[in-house]
């Protein structure tokens, strides 16, 4: 399973996978998939090591992603080694930490570790279930008006 998240916690799209692909090849899918239904690229891109790769990281910027924070935990390069020193790295790293903690919440809160149906398809509306009401309540807590 895959989730992309925008600002706020809302989940803006979900993948199943009947196997699980390398995350190398679901990096320019997802950007591609956020540009069609938001109707822009993403500022900022956000993802583990294992997304990296040079190709995916020119290719996302060819697109017009401003920044990429994604490590290559394998480099050597000097030039590298600073780039991912930097502010907004460090904090697209911290962002997508903090994405993996919702993760685990996603699935904690709404049973999505064990699915009630059977069969892929059953497997997809479980998830597609839990995404939608994460979000209600993620788009709650912002409605809400916060008493200080």
């Amino acid at each position: 399973m895959q989730l992309q998240e925008a600002e706020n916690q809302i989940i803006t799209h979900y993948e199943v996978y009947d196997h699980r692909p390398a995350d190398q090849r679901l990096l320019i899918p997802a950007v591609e998939t956020h540009a069609r239904k938001l109707g822009r690229v993403p500022r900022l891109v956000a993802a583990d090591g294992g997304y990296y790769s040079r190709t995916n990281e020119e290719a996302v910027k060819e697109m017009g992603v401003t920044y990429v924070s994604i490590p290559n935990r394998s480099t050597r390069s000097e030039e590298r080694r600073w780039l991912q020193k930097r502010r907004w790295f460090k904090q697209g790293q911290v962002w997508r930490t903090g994405c993996e903690g919702r993760i685990s919440t996603v699935k904690r809160r709404h049973g999505l570790a064990r699915c009630r149906y059977r069969g892929m398809d059953g497997m997809q509306r479980w998830i597609g279930l839990g995404v939608i009401a994460d979000n209600l309540i993620n788009m709650g807590k912002q409605l809400i008006p916060r008493l200080a």
